[in-house]
């Protein structure tokens, strides 16, 4: 009889343990994910992804291990793409890509055949404000001069920022802004500006400047004329704002939808048709990592900004931008010389 009670328990038990069992934690364990950038390597992109990888994976349940592929190519489209269409929607593939990349098919940009509305946002690892930054000596140090003489900037394709934001500044403003495209990533643009093939860059750029390029703002190799946002951010007082130049509220309009990849810098996300559940685990997950002391501490010793934006956040500006007016899509389209992209 004891034998039979015993059996009963232990059968209980085991019937217990299964039902209270994750699933989530069940699917990931001994698994690993595969985590797709959409810059190369030695750049700002990969330098936060490497820093996050061990604390978002550390709080993901069963704890998979995430090995980070760099997916270079048509200004982000080419690892967006990826995602879509090619890369597993179990959870196992995640990815990092250029905060433009979501806008690329609302601007109707040749060959950004998705939509982002249909990808499961899992949150983004800091804001940012964009800027134009030259090389000291480049002659270009101010807006004004941006006004009179030409500046030539690099660029990595056609809807990348590092090509649309000069672009918009040339149409909306009258900057004599040349791009020189072509780059595989922003990091070929740093290198290119220090051996003087051009005079800088433009786009969301200040933190990566800060992981991969400590010196420069410290030791003023570089300069800053002008910051593409709606305000002037503090550590840059003196440099104005694009926002100042605006007379009529259309342009505000449109500077507002151009400006709102700012808002999610280095979003990450999971493909379309991952499961709901497994959403949900990332997206904790990279709450509690974004949290984690350990990746604070980490964050600070490499020089990097983070800032919690959530999922349900950078869904929410997306959907935003999407729900523009066609007339105001429109000429943001023109204003960033995507006509030509399409």
């Amino acid at each position: 009889m004891q034998i039979k009670i015993a059996a009963a328990l232990a059968a209980l038990a085991l019937m217990s343990g299964t039902a209270t069992a994750d699933p989530v934690a069940e699917f990931y364990k001994g698994k690993n994910i595969n985590w797709i950038l959409s810059a190369g390597s030695g750049g700002g992109y990969a330098t936060y992804a490497h820093a996050l990888a061990p604390f978002l994976s550390a709080h993901i349940p069963g704890k998979p291990h995430i090995v980070i592929q760099n997916m270079p190519g048509a200004g982000g489209i080419r690892a967006m793409l990826y995602l879509n269409s090619v890369a597993p929607k179990d959870g196992t593939t995640i990815g990092l890509v250029h905060s433009s990349v979501p806008f690329a098919s609302l601007y109707s940009i040749r060959g950004a055949n998705f939509d982002p509305r249909q990808m499961h946002w899992i949150g983004s690892i800091t804001s940012a404000f964009g800027i134009c930054v030259s090389w000291a000596n480049s002659g270009i140090t101010k807006w004004e001069h941006m006004l009179e003489r030409e500046f030539i900037v690099g660029g990595t394709g056609a809807g990348s920022q590092m090509e649309t934001m000069p672009a918009m500044l040339k149409q909306l403003f009258g900057a004599k802004v040349r791009i020189v495209s072509g780059y595989k990533g922003g990091n070929d643009v740093y290198l290119a500006m220090e051996r003087g093939e051009v005079h800088g860059r433009c786009g969301g750029l200040v933190s990566s400047i800060k992981a991969t390029r400590p010196d420069w703002f410290p030791e003023k190799k570089v300069a800053v004329p002008v910051q593409i946002a709606l305000q002037r951010d503090a550590e840059f007082p003196d440099t104005p704002a694009v926002i100042e130049f605006v007379k009529d509220e259309r342009t505000r309009q449109i500077l507002e939808l151009i400006l709102s990849p700012f808002e999610m810098d280095r979003p990450i996300l999971a493909p379309p048709g991952t499961p709901p559940e497994r959403v949900a685990a990332l997206r904790k997950a990279f709450s509690a990592a974004m949290r984690d002391p350990g990746f604070i501490a980490e964050a600070k010793k490499q020089n990097i900004e983070i800032k919690e934006i959530s999922g349900e956040r950078v869904t929410e500006v997306i959907r935003r931008a999407y729900a523009m007016p066609p007339e105001v899509i429109k000429a943001a389209i023109a204003a960033m010389s995507l006509t030509g992209t399409q």
